[in-house]
């Protein structure tokens, strides 16, 4: 058994990996605004504000799963919004990183996966804020595998729309969901589960090999067209 720490293990994405690493004999530990059950250990805490539980002993990997969804014309963001989407997924995830790094460390084969998107490398209008903030997680995602190399890896997962709460009013009706399904090649959206499924893999064994890898979850939406 292994132990593994989840940031933002109350809904989402979040759940759900919280979920399999529970279902496969894990250990996790989960980090929360909201109160949870779901985890082994869980802690409420807002990552960007308040401080950081003490975990003692070696962590196998780190998911850290809190994001953003600002789609705003340029001209409407404030310099708030932009500040606020870099800290959410950027520095939330750097405060994390720093502070367990020694946990990390005392690991066999560590690992960390972090989450990106599909508008830090494919032009979509409205994505202004938070494809700059993704492309930081790509940025960070790169120099901390080079720099932490060979002991710890580090990928991310760059996703297309995903049905969880966070984008609840993106897919609050059927011609919404049946719009954004037809933008996919694939015609369908994402879901947690299967989202959870490509992080355990690349937490375990089968993807020693990789690292400093930016993979594309997106029903084929930047790359494929149809």
């Amino acid at each position: 058994m292994k132990t593994y720490l989840v940031i933002g293990n109350s809904s989402g994405i979040g759940k759900a990996v919280t979920d399999l690493l529970v279902s496969q004999g894990q250990s996790v530990i989960g980090i929360s605004r909201t109160e949870t059950t779901n985890a082994t250990q869980s802690y409420v805490a807002d990552v960007l504000t308040d401080a950081l539980p003490l975990i003692e002993g070696p962590i196998d990997g780190i998911v850290y799963c809190p994001g953003s969804i600002t789609l705003k014309p340029f001209r409407g963001l404030k310099p708030e919004d932009f500040l606020r989407d870099l800290n959410i997924n950027v520095m939330g995830a750097v405060r994390i990183l720093q502070q367990y790094l020694p946990n990390l460390q005392k690991a066999e084969h560590p690992s960390v996966v972090l989450f990106s998107s599909i508008a830090a490398t494919m032009g979509m209008p409205f994505h202004a804020s938070i494809a700059m903030a993704k492309g930081a997680v790509e940025g960070l995602t790169r120099s901390l595998a080079a720099e932490w190399a060979p002991k710890i890896r580090v990928n991310c997962l760059a996703l297309s729309l995903t049905d969880t709460p966070l984008a609840g009013r993106l897919l609050d009706n059927e011609a919404k969901r049946t719009a954004a399904a037809e933008r996919h090649p694939l015609k369908t959206i994402g879901n947690s589960a299967e989202i959870a499924a490509s992080v355990w893999l690349l937490l375990g064994s089968n993807t020693s090999f990789v690292t400093g890898q930016v993979w594309h979850i997106d029903g084929g939406m930047s790359s494929v067209r149809n």
